[in-house]
């Protein structure tokens, strides 16, 4: 055995890892009802070639996914590998591939249209500092003002990345989430979590509209403490980690096929 046949079989590993907590990832949402049709999509920086990425096939419910289901895409969205059905979501191709060419940091990226996300982001503002959850993107996200239809073309993709910049969570307007991570637990948590807040923020504001108030915002100078100790990616993959403890219990490992 040569020195570089483990160092294939530990990054052959790796692939598989990442395949695996990719295809959980999916289940996560679906336990979440982030699914809407074909819509929504998470990629997955691939270990052995930087430059591609795996993703969901169009068209496979969130509830059903496995490892062996992602299919393997290339930079000139081609599928290259993977599962049975190679149905490429072109939008998730357009999105995706200019964020991970973007920012090399970006291992994963997830997007969905959530029904609290989008209601959201039919307002065309960011989040108010109203939370301790919320401090989590304190100068940290980003409002792209913009809907040109459905992404299918790679100008509006990079329209998307050029505006998310090295923030890790973006609110499309008139279309929902989108968050990125150096880890594909964090980039999940930090979803979770957006959506969440999108959702704590819509009710905020409709009991305080009720009581003819305005809602109360945490400082700038707490918001920003707050931020340095909860916003970190350490932070997110951790807080993403017991996400996916809690699928594993539930599913027994059955997505890792």
């Amino acid at each position: 055995m040569t020195d570089t046949q483990p160092l294939s079989e530990e990054v052959n590993q790796k692939r598989e890892q990442t395949k695996q907590r990719l295809a959980g990832a999916f289940r996560i949402f679906a336990r979440y009802n982030y699914d809407e049709g074909i819509a929504g999509h998470i990629t997955a920086r691939d270990p052995l070639d930087p430059t591609t990425f795996w993703v969901n096939p169009l068209g496979l419910a969130f509830s059903v996914m496995k490892a062996s289901d992602l299919i393997h895409v290339n930079e000139k969205g081609e599928v290259i590998g993977g599962g049975c059905c190679r149905a490429l979501n072109t939008a998730a191709f357009m999105i995706h591939s200019a964020i991970h060419t973007a920012r090399p940091d970006v291992v994963c990226a997830a997007h969905s249209h959530t029904v609290h996300g989008r209601a959201f982001c039919a307002l065309g503002q960011p989040l108010d500092m109203i939370s301790q959850d919320a401090c989590a993107f304190y100068n940290d996200h980003v409002v792209y003002d913009q809907f040109n239809g459905i992404v299918l073309s790679s100008e509006e993709g990079k329209r998307i990345a050029s505006e998310l910049g090295s923030k890790k969570a973006a609110l499309l307007q008139n279309h929902g989430l989108l968050t990125v991570g150096k880890s594909i637990e964090e980039a999940v948590f930090w979803f979770v979590s957006l959506d969440k807040c999108c959702y704590g923020q819509l009710l905020a504001d409709a009991a305080a509209a009720g009581r003819r108030m305005n809602t109360v915002k945490i400082s700038e100078k707490d918001a920003r403490y707050t931020y340095e100790n909860i916003g970190s990616d350490r932070t997110g993959a951790l807080a993403g980690k017991a996400l996916f403890d809690t699928m594993d219990k539930e599913t027994e490992g059955d997505y890792i096929n």
